[in-house]
């Protein structure tokens, strides 16, 4: 049974006065109050937007929407009846999360912090964190980073590289501060110059290692021969690599990330539960490849692995809803300055991270499966790796609201996905 706290709050019908009503705006921010009385919430990371406006009346026992930025009913005379829905859910990890380093990294963690309780930090920086103490070091720095009352948890992984040394695998697993071992496929995404250029030949020892300590090994699905058209390159990878690998070490733990095939999934439902799974982004149960061209090349829909036909979106959807506990959140939230995405070859990677939760919301109400969301989000995810769940809850409503068309830091500005388009949940 999902522990999942699901409410209506109904309006009465009643004439509104401007002497009687108390203006409050709902998104995911602070309530404020304004000049006579009126109080408004502000976005957390864009004090310049506003959600959608909402009146309360005295003596009413609910909210009644009232006409705003994005629209609802008129203010004056007698209002519509009208519902508010939401619901609750043990707060989620984001196992995929990319949070880069320095003013980058200053900027952008309290967008994740604020919605997860933990992430699986990715390691792909220049230079790549290849070592316990490199992670130890970094994970410093993102705790530097947080703010003083949060309690979101890094989760550090390695970047495996063709001269990892067993040695470093016992020492990770003795640290208690490596969770995975990241396989890049050398030249297969960002900074992934570093990657494994041989996995056979010249890991093999330490991906003994690593099963036999229970380290699960987290992939970049996708080949990186430039000779393999690039929407294949994940098929690709299965049958050349994937298969190849769970049929050698049927032990070893292993989490293919942000899949977009129909054959991802079928291969994760097909091996052994607890030993294979996948994490799954928001763009890739939600666009195709169609959004990457759509009114022009769309560079902050491009993401690596790139996204798919319709068919394979929907497979994707289908599984993560189908209630299987080999799928989990994973948000690959990748943030690039705008400037870094709008050039002649820009940076793949979406940023996601501030609107992520609504974004899986968003898929899973499209696909009737809401009641299935918290196990994909809170989870499946933390029992593969074999953590407490948490215990924390956290509250989705259903108010639209806009998302940011940027967010502007000192440094630059980073585009969020769906930016300037209107979401239906945000978070409580």
């Amino acid at each position: 049974m999902l522990e999942m706290s699901i409410s209506f709050i109904n309006t009465i019908t009643k004439s509104t006065s401007t002497s009687s009503v108390t203006h409050s705006y709902f998104c995911c921010g602070t309530k404020r109050t304004n000049l006579k009385g009126s109080t408004s919430t502000f976005h957390p990371f864009n004090r310049n937007k506003f959600s959608l406006p909402t009146v309360r009346t005295k003596g009413s026992r609910g909210v009644i929407a009232v006409k705003g930025k994005l629209g609802g009913t008129k203010m004056g005379g007698e209002e519509p009846e009208v519902k508010k829905f939401e619901f609750t859910i043990t707060q989620p990890d984001d196992w995929h999360l990319h949070l880069r380093d320095g003013h980058l990294l200053e900027s952008v963690v309290v967008h994740s912090a604020t919605t997860f309780g933990r992430a699986i930090i990715m390691p792909n920086l220049k230079p790549p964190i290849t070592t316990v103490a490199a992670a130890i070091a970094y994970r410093e720095r993102i705790n530097n980073a947080l703010p003083s009352n949060s309690n979101f948890t890094p989760l550090m992984t390695l970047y495996l590289t063709d001269n990892t040394s067993p040695d470093e695998i016992k020492l990770a697993k003795e640290s208690g501060a490596i969770f995975g071992v990241k396989l890049y496929p050398a030249g297969a995404t960002t900074n992934s110059e570093d990657g494994v250029t041989d996995l056979f030949g010249k890991c093999m020892r330490v991906l003994q290692e690593m099963m036999e300590y229970g380290l699960p090994l987290l992939v970049h699905g996708e080949v990186s021969d430039h000779n393999v058209d690039v929407f294949d390159r994940e098929k690709v990878f299965i049958d050349t690599i994937l298969k190849p690998l769970v049929d050698k070490l049927p032990r070893l733990k292993i989490v293919m990330e942000h899949i977009t095939t129909i054959d991802a999934v079928k291969f994760v439902e097909s091996c052994m539960e607890g030993f294979v799974a996948a994490t799954v982004t928001p763009q890739h149960l939600l666009l195709n490849r169609n959004a990457l061209f759509q009114g022009g090349l769309q560079p902050h829909n491009y993401c690596l692995p790139v996204l798919k036909r319709e068919t394979h979106r929907q497979a994707i959807v289908s599984a993560v809803t189908s209630g299987s506990k080999q799928f989990f959140l994973g948000s690959d939230s990748a943030p690039h300055e705008r400037h870094q995405k709008e050039r002649t070859c820009g940076c793949a990677g979406i940023y996601s991270a501030p609107i992520a939760l609504p974004l899986y919301a968003k898929a899973f109400e499209q696909a009737g499966a809401l009641d299935k969301l918290e196990a994909f989000t809170s989870f499946n995810g933390p029992d593969f790796y074999g953590l407490p769940r948490n215990t924390s809850k956290i509250t989705l409503q259903k108010i639209p609201w806009q998302v940011p068309d940027a967010y502007h830091f000192s440094f630059g500005t980073i585009v969020p996905m769906f930016s300037g388009q209107t979401l239906d949940w945000h978070v409580s």
